[in-house]
């Protein structure tokens, strides 16, 4: 079974975290969310999640997808911390896939992962990754093991993209399926 972490940090965007939780989890994947300090978040829109468990505790696992979601309060968050910066380089070093969206391919770019590679991130926002990514169309973007997306309104396409790499194609269309999910 493919496991993967997805970050939680105050400010974080809802609609994003849970969709890609709720997504991953109906494929079968492994997925451990995670706070940053305490395991209640509370979202940029006042709503709070509970989180599996703390970064802490699984910092020095390893996971086959690590998963950044945005707003500007949580990629605030998660740019101010280090251990953080430190888990986004290791994983990459490791061959995992590395994933964000919104305003978190940000903090791939902190972390160093974006140069030379493709990438998209919250319209409005490009100009701040241009010392290191490419800006490319898309609503997902893919280049090597970095993924990154756009928004809220693009985190069912990112989510299935994630369960597509892995668990494949046939997981993905299926996951789709029962989502009555018709693509954009």
């Amino acid at each position: 079974m493919k496991t993967a972490l997805i970050l939680l940090a105050p400010g974080v965007e809802e609609t994003e975290a849970v969709t890609i939780i709720d997504v991953l989890r109906r494929a079968k994947v492994e997925i451990t969310s995670a706070g940053l300090k305490e395991p209640l978040v509370e979202g940029a829109h006042a709503i709070k999640i509970m989180a599996d468990t703390v970064l802490a505790e699984v910092a020095q696992r390893s996971f086959d997808l690590v998963i950044l979601p945005g707003g500007m309060g949580g990629t605030n968050n998660l740019l101010a911390s280090e251990e953080v910066l430190a888990l986004l380089r290791r994983h990459a070093a490791q061959g995992a896939l590395v994933s964000a969206i919104c305003a978190a391919p940000l903090v791939l770019e902190k972390a160093g992962l974006l140069a030379g590679k493709k990438a998209t991130i919250y319209p409005g926002l490009e100009e701040k990754l241009l010392s290191a990514a490419q800006i490319a169309a898309g609503r997902v973007v893919e280049d090597g093991n970095i993924i990154t997306s756009q928004g809220p309104g693009t985190a069912m396409a990112f989510a299935l993209h994630l369960v597509e790499k892995v668990a494949g194609k046939l997981t993905a269309d299926q996951v789709a399926e029962g989502l009555l999910y018709q693509g954009a």
